[in-house]
This record gives structure tokens, sequence and C-alpha cells, in this order.
């Protein structure tokens, strides 16, 4: 018997119950930890072809940085109203000093990033053309972290943890949330009541057991299972077999155009069909669902109300070019919309 997946709109109706949750979100201090980027944007014009290779000669117009990965994740955080308390490495170079910069443009504090004299900061460079992304240039390192800087990062995160609602991990395979310090950082988080909200990356989940709840796409969980999803059967029992075998208590799906999926040990499945209007650019829209997830239950929302936000917010973010955040005025907008 093949499964029909039903979807859940019940947001619809309840938007003075939604609205008075995200008023608390100013309120809410969240803590990240990962791997820090720097998103750097070239845009410009092509109008010729370069007669030293069959490429396009970009006429740059202006150049443009955003904070990246874990650090995106921040910047949603601060978007919404929350406090972000960030936690990454950095290398020492200039890319770091632009790095800062760009934190606090975006009202996010640097004082939990950490110099790693002995890797570069991870950095992505996109030469955009008429709206279109021709090439990207990247600069990283996926080597573990030294025994010492994770115990730097470790001491760091224990002393802020007290402060916080609740705590993220943003795993973006850079090498900083390795299997130790996810396991230290979650019983960390069990020790002060403070749930963990997990964008994984890789093959294996089981570095994130104990977490409230990891929030992968369709391709991480087909990796991660080895298996591929097709139909919605698959989708259920994929879902099952990663929360099963690798100690996960929830697991939110992100299956873009077709929405979400949560999927809890204690509760039926929610599906909710996407908000997205259009859809221009996905890019970091899996750093506004787990900020959202956060800052939801940070403010005591059940999961699946922080599920219906999430949703909301990663309707809003696909719908603008390169990596985005949702503001709260956008959010309640969306909601009464």
């Amino acid at each position: 018997m093949v499964m029909r997946i039903q979807f859940d709109d019940s947001w619809k109706g309840n938007e003075l119950e939604f609205e008075e949750l995200i008023s608390l979100f100013p309120k809410q201090s969240i803590l990240i930890v990962g791997d820090v980027m720097l998103d750097t944007y070239i845009w410009g014009d092509v109008r010729r072809i370069s007669p030293e290779a069959p490429v396009p000669v970009v006429e740059a117009r202006s150049r443009t940085h955003a904070p990246g990965g874990a650090a995106n994740v921040a910047s949603n955080v601060a978007a919404l109203g929350g406090i972000a308390l960030i936690g990454g490495i950095v290398g020492a170079d200039e890319y770091a000093d632009q790095f800062r910069i760009v934190l606090a443009e975006n009202g996010v504090d640097s004082e939990g990033l950490l110099t790693d004299h002995h890797r570069p900061t991870t950095s992505k460079m996109r030469i955009i053309a008429h709206s279109q992304q021709i090439a990207r240039v990247d600069q990283e390192s996926k080597a573990p972290l030294s025994r010492e800087m994770e115990d730097t990062l470790l001491e760091w995160v224990e002393k802020m943890l007290p402060m916080a609602g609740s705590c993220i991990l943003s795993d973006y395979d850079k090498g900083v949330v390795s299997a130790s310090l996810a396991q230290k950082i979650i019983l960390l988080a069990k020790q002060y009541h403070k749930p963990v909200v997990v964008d994984p990356k890789g093959a294996d989940f089981t570095k994130y057991r104990g977490a409230s709840v990891i929030t992968p796409n369709i391709s991480e969980a087909e990796r991660a299972t080895r298996r591929e999803i097709r139909s919605d059967d698959d989708i259920i029992v994929v879902s099952k077999l990663l929360m099963d075998t690798m100690g996960i208590g929830r697991l939110l799906l992100t299956r873009g155009a077709q929405g979400m999926s949560l999927f809890s040990a204690e509760e039926p499945p929610l599906h909710l069909s996407t908000v997205a209007k259009n859809v221009y650019d996905v890019t970091g829209a899996g750093d506004t669902v787990v900020s959202t997830i956060a800052m939801a239950l940070s403010a005591g929302a059940d999961m699946q109300k922080a599920a219906k936000l999430a949703n909301l917010c990663a309707g809003i973010v696909v719908g603008k070019l390169g990596t985005a955040r949702v503001s709260l005025d956008e959010l309640r907008q969306e909601l009464h919309g």
C-alpha cells in the first residue's frame, strides 16, 4: 500500500497564538557553535569572452560580504531579535578581519571566535553576473581541530551555556563539529536543561546522539542512511531509520518545494507544505530553519509550533537572492498575510 502524506497547515487561524510566541523572541539568547564562514559576492556584468581562454570576462561593479555557515545562523537569530552567542574558528588572515566587521554589521558579537594560526578563515567567493552565479572560489581547511583548540572552544561553550535558552550545532563538515565536541556539548546542554538543535552533515549522525532535534534535508538523509528517497513511503522509512539507528528523538526533514516533515518518537508525524511564493535561492535556508526552531524552543514553544514557524521563515528566505535572513517584521507579515 502506498502512503500519501497529508499536509497540516493548522497555523492558519492561530495567528494570535503565534504572534504571542514571537513577541518573546527579543528576550532569547541562543548559543551557536560550528563552522563559521565569510561569504563574498562580486557583482558585475559580462560583455565579452576572454581572448586568453573560453571564459567570460566579468566587469566587477561591486563587492559585498555576508556571514555564512554558522555565522549566518547567528545572523538569523539576531534578525529575529535574539542575542546570538557564536563560537567558532577563524584564521590569522585578512578574511578574519573582514569577517568580524561583517558580524558586527549584522548585530553579532565576535568574542567567541578563536584564532587558529594553522588554518585559514573559511571563505566562499561567488562571482555573479546578471543575477546568475558563474563561478565560486573557496578557501577552507577540513582538518580536525587540535586538541588544544577544541578544549578552548569547549571552555567557552561551558561559560556561555548557562546564559542561553537553547543551543545550535551548525555543522558544515569543515572540521569544527567533531564527534567528541558534539557529544560534550550535548551532554553539557543536558546538564543545564537546554535543547540542542543540529543542522547535520556527513554520513554518520551518531555523533549527534542525544540532541533534541536534527534538521537534515533530503540528500543529507539519503547519505546518512544510504537509501534513496523517491516517495512518501521512503520519507517515513528513512526518517524512522535515522531516529532508531542514530539515537535521535526528533527529526525535522526539510523537503525543498514539498515543505518539511517532523517526526517524533512520542507523536504522529507532522507534514508542512511550503509557504514559499517564489524560490530564487535556497542558499542558507537550513540556517534559517535551525535558528527559528532554537528561538521558538527557547521562548517555550513545543516542537510542532517551532516547526511551523521555521516553515514560514524558510518560505520567506528562499524568495531572496544569496545568503539571507528573516526579520521579525517579515515573519509577522507572513503570519498575517
